[in-house]
């Protein structure tokens, strides 16, 4: 069975102000305010043509309710439901409007606990790309990937290559002999990647990541954040990975929920591509150059719901170490 999944298409995450979170997002990072009302704000980059590529709901505790992919083909979305109900996953239908601007979609609890969302209709908005007196704060164009935390990545990797037919660009291998899968990035659309897995305790979220334009873009963004008073947000960088090769900068809205903004990664145009292998010990995998990442960076993940009850999910600890052996 295979599956028109084309990219990915929002997240939501659990926020406590959104007053707070309006802030954050739209006045200082510069994300275009869609909609809202009195539960969830629904923003966009500049970009995108959908209606929303994230939305802010109003909880009680920070966390992502879920991680949505786009499918091309409507039809999907029954195929979708028979294949996780065919192995006893928890699934639920979401009704046309429960998401403002989405048609009727299928949520999914995924082998690794993860909450997906799959979707085929979504409302437009008019284009921004080259309204540039509109531009303000990180000018962020699109999200990019979603960047997860499992205690089995092998497992989580069989499933999105084998079961949904995604592409892996690039992984990282422990030392041992043989080697254990410690991370993988996974594609659809023809860069890097729409979701990594990455070993951790999890379920959990580690970001969410959104597209700049260019490096300065980046920069820039650190100077608007520290010129409103959220310097504290920068979590870590601004850098180079090794590991698909982008510019980036990771922060923690008021919330701790983590985005990157990210660019300068490369195109996979073609069908026999062949992953590129890091060692978990190389130190220029997540960092080609710049400071090694916090301890937060490693301990500090968004929990998920369980789709059926709303509830964060528990977490368990990953059976293989969680961070390379030159970060303590």
């Amino acid at each position: 069975m295979s599956f028109s999944i084309t990219r990915a298409g929002h997240l939501e995450f659990r926020v406590t102000d959104l007053e707070q979170a309006r802030q954050f997002y739209v006045e200082v990072l510069g994300l275009v305010l869609v909609g809202s009302d009195d539960q969830r704000l629904y923003l966009g980059g500049l970009e995108e043509r959908e209606h929303h590529s994230l939305s802010l709901r109003l909880s009680d505790s920070p966390g992502v309710s879920h991680l949505a992919f786009r499918v091309s083909d409507p039809q999907d979305l029954k195929r979708l439901a028979e294949l996780y109900r065919g192995t006893g996953r928890p699934t639920r239908w979401v009704p046309e409007g429960e998401e403002v601007g989405q048609g009727e979609a299928l949520r999914v609890q995924d082998p690794s606990g993860l909450p997906l969302e799959f979707y085929h209709q979504m409302a437009s908005r008019p284009w921004m790309l080259q309204q540039f007196d509109r531009y303000r704060g990180a000018q962020i164009m699109r999200l990019d990937h979603f960047n997860c935390q499992v205690p089995q990545v092998q497992q989580g990797y069989d499933w999105f290559t084998q079961q949904l037919g995604f592409f892996c660009s690039e992984t990282t291998l422990t030392d041992d002999q043989p080697p254990a899968l410690w991370a993988a990035w996974l594609h659809r659309k023809q860069n890097v990647h729409d979701i990594a897995l990455m070993n951790g305790v999890g379920p959990r979220v580690h970001h969410a990541g959104f597209w700049v334009s260019d490096q300065l873009a980046v920069l820039r963004a650190c100077d608007v954040l520290a010129a409103a008073g959220y310097a504290d947000s920068i979590e870590r960088g601004p850098g180079r990975h090794g590991l698909s090769n982008a510019f980036f900068v990771y922060l923690r809205d008021p919330d701790g929920n983590r985005i990157e903004l990210y660019t300068g990664d490369y195109l996979i145009p073609d069908p026999d591509w062949e992953p590129r292998h890091w060692s978990i010990n190389d130190p220029r995998r997540a960092t080609f150059w710049g400071h090694k990442p916090p301890p937060s960076w490693f301990d500090e993940a968004s929990r998920v719901e369980d789709i059926l009850s709303g509830d964060l999910l528990p977490t368990s600890e990953p059976p293989l170490r969680d961070r390379p052996e030159f970060v303590t």
